[in-house]
């Protein structure tokens, strides 16, 4: 049984909107580390409660919060599906917020961010300015930003997050998501799940391909900040065969990055933490968290 997190908010340095975070911690034993968890498009804090567990097994305090126009961050003026006035530079300014709050709470631990596909974006982005509130990024079901343009850019006119489900057989439009029957159902049975965004949400992201893809923009961020990126190869957000994800990785090496792992999980879609093969999934990042908050 996954125990409930706490819940607690935190004002967006953007507009003041209540932004909604979840917390699990230890039952016992000393606290290794703390990681922040940046969720995907179209879902919530709630659905990494799974691997909030595991990784609160192994010592860390996880912290996820809703992003904005997404589960209980939302307001009248930031409806769900919905950045508001503030836009992609007010989502990624709150993990940012939310990264400097878990700073100044646990100045002595080693902070993560775990960032899974739009929240693997606005890690992209905060990385470029603000390296130093982590010790080190783990990315999952991401991708070359700039490559991704292209990727959304041939899927058919108004098809939402099902234009991705062209390469499966479809069930429900979502089979894209995983393997696991189960958890597609589960994802299509929650109303704070694939609800439509406006263009802004997924476009304002988009408009940062060029600065995540500029090698003096990379090169910026320090040496020594481990990476881990966790991608299916058969992920359509990654490109064929994970091409996309092998750029991104490579990009990070070239920039002089010294600890960057790619792990492609052969046959795995989107969601790899919640794919058929996740526990090995989840063990591997736990393990990769648990050798880096140790250094």
């Amino acid at each position: 049984m996954t125990a409930e997190p706490r819940t607690s908010s935190f004002a967006s340095p953007s507009d003041g909107l209540a932004v909604a975070t979840y917390r699990w911690e230890p039952a016992d034993g000393p606290v290794r580390g703390v990681v922040q968890v940046a969720h995907g498009l179209a879902e919530h804090g709630r659905r990494y409660a799974r691997l909030a567990t595991a990784l609160a097994d192994a010592g860390f305090v996880v912290v996820a919060c809703d992003h904005r126009g997404h589960g209980a961050s939302t307001s009248e003026q930031v409806p769900l599906g919905s950045f508001g006035a503030a836009g992609a530079a007010g989502f990624v300014g709150d993990v940012v917020r939310l990264g400097e709050l878990l700073r100044d709470e646990h100045p002595d631990l080693p902070r993560f961010l775990l960032g899974h596909s739009l929240g693997s974006m606005a890690a992209q982005n905060a990385l470029l300015d603000h390296d130093a509130l982590w010790a080190g990024a783990v990315l999952t079901g991401s991708t070359a930003i700039d490559g991704l343009v292209e990727v959304v850019s041939a899927l058919p006119a108004d098809a939402g997050l099902e234009g991705f489900n062209a390469p499966f057989p479809s069930r429900t439009g979502f089979e894209w998501l995983s393997r696991d029957e189960a958890e597609v159902d589960a994802y299509v049975a929650d109303p704070l799940c694939g609800f439509a965004t406006e263009d802004a949400v997924l476009g304002g992201v988009l408009a940062t391909a060029g600065r995540t893809a500029d090698p003096e923009a990379l090169a910026g961020i320090r040496d020594d900040l481990p990476v881990l990126v966790v991608s299916g190869d058969e992920d359509p957000v990654g490109g064929s065969g994970g091409a996309l994800v092998r750029r991104l990785a490579e990009r990070y090496r070239d920039a002089g990055l010294r600890d960057v792992t790619l792990e492609l999980r052969h046959g795995a879609r989107h969601e790899v933490l919640n794919e058929t093969d996740r526990d090995a999934t989840t063990a591997l990042v736990v393990d990769w968290l648990v050798e880096r908050a140790a250094r």
